[in-house]
């Protein structure tokens, strides 16, 4: 699989970062040297993933291949779906306007928000005590 051709992509979430490659084949989805069915154990991960293939109209045409470090699993499946979608646009850049229509191309930049001094968490106060 290594002298085929592919398609690459990289995709972040928080501080999940996914590098995606996309070969012809049949529709597979390895992550992490695994069937992604056995990485995430979700079905709405899964699904996620699926979406940009789904929207681009191609979903069983391309094995996913995906290498994914950081964040939690539902930060790394939005990662990987990131990825899967800059890479069908390397694909086809005629695909561009669908993947950004529905929101696939845009990274979220939502991140954990910072503690700050004197609060328990990035918001929460000490419970106020009038005496």
């Amino acid at each position: 699989m290594a002298t085929e051709v592919y398609y690459y992509g990289r995709g972040r979430r928080k501080t999940a970062s996914a590098r995606v490659r996309l070969y012809p084949g049949d529709g597979k989805i390895i992550v992490n040297d695994r069937p992604a069915d056995r990485y995430f154990g979700r079905e709405i991960d899964l699904r996620r993933i699926m979406e940009p293939l789904v929207v681009a109209g191609v979903e069983g045409r391309f094995d996913v291949v995906a290498k994914v470090e950081g964040g939690g699993v539902t930060g790394q499946a939005d990662a990987v779906r990131h990825g899967v979608a800059r890479a069908l646009v390397a694909f086809d850049p005629e695909l561009r306007p669908k993947l950004r229509e529905a929101g696939l191309l845009t990274r979220d930049p939502r991140a954990k928000e910072r503690k700050k001094p004197g609060l328990k968490r990035a918001r929460k106060a000490p419970q106020y005590t009038k005496r």
